[in-house]
């Protein structure tokens, strides 16, 4: 008699983030290969009043083996529109074939619930750990649409172009006008003389973060978030706050007063920043120029960020239709 060897089909099941969920996500997003620090729960939640969180988390089997940050509004989920970028979050051994099927799940899970539409932003390919493309193949397969694209503008660090002379100008402008350069955690200068001055003066707006939030996140993420203040004798008059992952130091914001210029503040502290605080990273990127939706450059930005030799790196925006978890049931023949 002829024994017959059965094979188990995986079973995955898609499940709502919760409270009791947040040392199995937080650990889960430590050992991801497309994750930051900006996915762990203690960063995600200091707006928690902002939005509401409808963050989703795949298991085989009842082992985790993806996870959705994001928020819902309406018949959409969107992968957080508090955060910079998001993605689904996949664990460094997954395979093509499983990362389908996690994807299919999570589709049929969000359509079986009334949510016929996924606004999904792709993590950029700098913080990718290792080979992260399986979902730009699953997003071609369920046919989504690509809504919007942003540039940020990024420097490889392992291979490095020349910064321009103009940049250099302003470096030695700094030199002679006796700048220094301050790590620390001094928001508070930085927000109330420059960065909020001159957000409400240019564009009528504030910082993403109030200056009680980025403190507290600094304090809860102390090796990621760092402060640079530039001063002329003892008063501020640019600054940087950088957002640090694995491969990447990332503007998160950046401002001078009105005596950049004349005093060089900006190029004296990026020259420093690029060259040697963070030249032990793969990238530093400045983050994107952009405006209307990506649709429009702040062409002067964009122009002093690529003579630092920065080039373009781009932010994704798509939306899927739910209802197209049924385009992955026979891919693979």
């Amino acid at each position: 008699m002829k024994s017959t060897i059965t094979k188990k089909i995986p079973v995955y099941r898609v499940k709502k983030y919760a409270a009791q969920d947040k040392i199995a996500w937080d650990d889960f997003i430590a050992q991801a290969k497309n994750a930051t620090f900006l996915f762990k729960r203690d960063f995600m939640e200091y707006h928690s009043d902002r939005f509401e969180d409808h963050s989703l988390m795949v298991l085989k089997d009842e082992k985790l083996v993806a996870v959705l940050p994001a928020n819902k509004k309406d018949n959409i989920l969107y992968s957080h529109l508090g955060l910079t970028y998001g993605g689904l979050v996949l664990p460094k051994k997954i395979k093509l074939n499983e990362t389908l099927q996690v994807f299919k799940a999570l589709l049929f899970f969000l359509n079986s619930e009334k949510i016929t539409t996924l606004q999904l932003k792709a993590v950029p390919r700098i913080y990718h750990l290792q080979p992260a493309d399986e979902i730009d193949y699953l997003l071609f397969l369920t046919e989504a649409k690509r809504i919007r694209v942003d540039v940020s503008s990024t420097i490889d660090l392992n291979n490095p172009m020349k910064i321009q002379p103009n940049r250099i100008e302003g470096v030695k402008k700094a030199e002679k006008n006796n700048l220094t350069i301050e790590e620390n955690l001094n928001f508070q200068s930085f927000w109330d003389e420059i960065l909020i001055p001159n957000l409400q003066q240019r564009h009528n707006a504030l910082p993403v973060h109030s200056v009680e939030e980025i403190k507290q996140l600094a304090f809860k993420f102390p090796k990621h978030i760092s402060q640079f203040n530039v001063l002329k004798d003892t008063k501020i008059v640019a600054g940087a706050t950088i957002f640090e992952t694995k491969q990447v130091a990332h503007v998160q914001y950046i401002s001078a007063n009105a005596d950049k210029q004349q005093l060089g503040s900006l190029d004296y502290l990026f020259h420093e920043l690029i060259t040697e605080r963070y030249k032990h990273k793969r990238y530093f990127d400045f983050g994107v120029s952009n405006l209307n939706q990506g649709k429009n450059i702040n062409e002067g930005l964009l122009y002093w960020k690529e003579c630092f030799g920065a080039r373009s790196v781009v932010h994704e925006f798509y939306e899927i239709n739910t209802s197209n978890f049924s385009k992955l049931e026979a891919v693979l023949i």
